[in-house]
């Protein structure tokens, strides 16, 4: 008789689900520390972890169809980066341990009651959240005559419409005021972004998943019109954005791993408190500032974690 082998020989694989609502550098980075932090702790999906992972390419009707078929298959914890796939989970069950992530207002979105406490439901997560007003100082920082701002961002994504509110809310206060641009689809961004020609005088992006998704089409349209870009997504740096302030979005994976991890290890996910992204990196682009005309200085230059050429 053959020896057993060491997977049947020792505990039960555990079993984590990641769905993502579309796939984009900043998300993939999250499910890569997601998988980094359990690899740390000994899962390791080539060993003794049943490792699952599915896009919604976008699409808020796949999101559910993966949603309720992870649900079906009953993982130790399913986990959901963006805002729209948190949601879809949420929506097909309230047993399975769900840990968010890349999700800016857990609140609005209706995930959690309070991001002071744990939640007693089955989920938990990490923001990523931003200070707008050291968003707002940047932009100011970058562009100092800079009186209209313009956004493209989705309607229909929750955590785009309550940075839009706290937007509209926060920048008459430094005598400004916000252009929306609604792209209701990855394909809207650049015919959303070409409405803001002649009334914005910056562009900035916050983290909404179908414009960082469609980057480039944003870049080209900032490139010929000379409208400056600035991010709330630091991988959007290198994809054409002058300048982002943002969290490093591998590091909140490798932080929303962490919470899976204690979960595999018998915590419950209500009684995690959920948490929000580290520290902020500014990073600028150098040949995007040229051609959408923005001077770096060297102080910004000396204080970016990173220059790209």
């Amino acid at each position: 008789m053959a020896a057993p082998s060491a997977w049947a020989a020792g505990p039960a694989p555990k079993s984590v689900a990641v769905i993502a609502i579309v796939d984009h550098p900043a998300l993939d980075a999250v499910r890569d520390g997601v998988r980094d932090a359990l690899k740390a702790a000994g899962y390791d999906p080539a060993k003794n972890l049943k490792w699952q992972f599915q896009s919604a390419q976008g699409n808020n009707a796949t999101a559910a169809q993966i949603a309720r078929k992870f649900v079906g298959d009953r993982p130790d914890a399913i986990v959901a980066i963006s805002t729209p796939a948190a949601q879809a989970v949420a929506a097909a069950s309230k047993e399975v341990p769900l840990v968010y992530a890349a999700v800016t207002d857990p609140v609005a979105a209706q995930l959690v009651p309070s991001t002071q406490q744990g939640s007693d439901t089955n989920v938990t997560g990490v923001s990523d959240a931003l200070p707008l007003d050291r968003q707002i100082e940047l932009i100011k920082k970058l562009v100092p005559t800079a009186k209209r701002i313009g956004m493209v961002y989705n309607p229909g994504e929750a955590n785009s419409v309550v940075v839009v509110k706290q937007m509209q809310d926060v920048l008459p206060k430094s005598g400004m005021s916000l252009i929306e641009a609604a792209a209701p689809r990855t394909v809207d961004v650049g015919s959303a972004a070409r409405s803001l020609i002649g009334k914005a005088d910056v562009i900035y992006a916050n983290t909404d998943n179908n414009v960082v998704a469609a980057f480039e089409a944003l870049a080209k349209v900032s490139n010929d019109a000379k409208i400056p870009l600035i991010a709330s997504d630091t991988d959007s740096v290198k994809r054409g954005a002058v300048a982002a302030l943002g969290v490093n979005y591998h590091d909140m994976g490798v932080q929303a791993g962490r919470m899976v991890v204690r979960i595999l290890k018998g915590d419950k996910p209500g009684a995690i408190a959920p948490e929000t992204a580290g520290k902020l990196a500014l990073y600028v682009n150098s040949s995007a500032a040229q051609k959408q005309g923005v001077t770096l200085s060297d102080a910004m230059l000396k204080s970016a974690a990173q220059v790209i050429p």
